[in-house]
């Protein structure tokens, strides 16, 4: 039977593995009619006979690729050791230490099934490298792809910019709440009004993320809402600023220009957006 074997069919079980083609031990073994032990038994009595050119046995790594390069992989599997691999040399090899009319006759289709598959590299080569770019491509944009999943079950991403108009309360609520959430490190408010309603919009924050509010009207009732917030949620402090006009709400380096103070969001048309500036620009001038 495998004297009728196809050059074809051999050549589908040649592999590409640390830039040379090769043949896997059991593939060689099921062509040859003999037990994959015994393949390798009698290499081993002749080890000195197949250099690392000529053979080699393939690392955790290198299976784990190769089975996922092949439909059906169970005939590499549920071994005790990894597969060795024998280049063009090694199958030539073989034959020499097998030393029967089948080894040769099978070694002969071998080598040919080499040499096709050569000669079919070397006409396509130009086609392969870029099948190569395209499939590096595709790995890179299913990464980026990845990522954003990732960030829109995790709700990261917030938009840029945009406009509310009056009446979108609760809309406006949960975007500002899911920056909120969104903080690791820190939460910069600068607000010339606050009230308790900005507190618990900043009490959905990470235990861990401190907060600093920038304000100019810091009367005794604020303080007092102050204190109780640190006493559940903790690391908020309270600072006197009086040059900003404008909202300004920083997630840890994500600086958003806010047109509305977090107290009335929704109530009346309100804009935003996030502004691209090194956040030490701001910082420099609260100081």
């Amino acid at each position: 039977m495998t004297a009728n074997l196809p050059v074809q069919n051999i050549r589908n079980k040649i592999y590409e593995i640390r830039g040379v083609q090769v043949m896997l031990d059991s593939d060689l073994a099921q062509l040859y009619g003999v037990e994959v032990k015994a393949l390798n038994q009698a290499v081993k009595r002749n080890i000195e006979r197949f250099p690392e050119f000529f053979m080699f046995q393939l690392s955790k790594n290198e299976l784990q690729i190769l089975r996922s390069q092949i439909v059906t992989s169970s005939s590499h599997g549920g071994r005790r050791y990894n597969p060795h691999a024998f280049t063009e040399q090694g199958v030539s090899m073989l034959a020499a230490i097998l030393r029967s009319k089948k080894a040769i006759d099978v070694s002969i289709k071998i080598m040919s099934a080499f040499v096709e598959m050569r000669h079919f590299l070397l006409k396509n080569a130009n086609f392969l490298e870029k099948f190569h770019e395209i499939d590096k491509k595709l790995l890179t944009h299913d990464e980026n792809f990845n990522k954003i999943f990732k960030a829109l079950e995790q709700k990261q991403l917030a938009p840029k910019q945009g406009i509310f108009f009056n009446g979108q309360v609760f809309d406006a609520h949960i975007f500002v709440s899911d920056l909120i959430k969104s903080a690791i490190n820190s939460i910069i408010l600068i607000d010339n009004y606050i009230d308790e309603k900005t507190l618990m919009l900043l009490s959905k924050k990470k235990p861990q993320v401190k907060v600093s509010i920038y304000t100019k009207n810091i009367n005794n009732k604020m303080l007092q809402d102050a204190e109780k917030f640190n006493e559940q949620y903790k690391n908020l402090v309270l600072k006197k600023f009086q040059d900003s006009h404008d909202r300004f709400l920083i997630i840890d380096q994500e600086i958003y220009h806010i047109g509305a103070s977090l107290k009335d969001l929704g109530k009346k048309w309100f804009a935003f957006s996030k502004l691209h500036l090194e956040l030490e620009v701001i910082l420099s001038r609260l100081s």
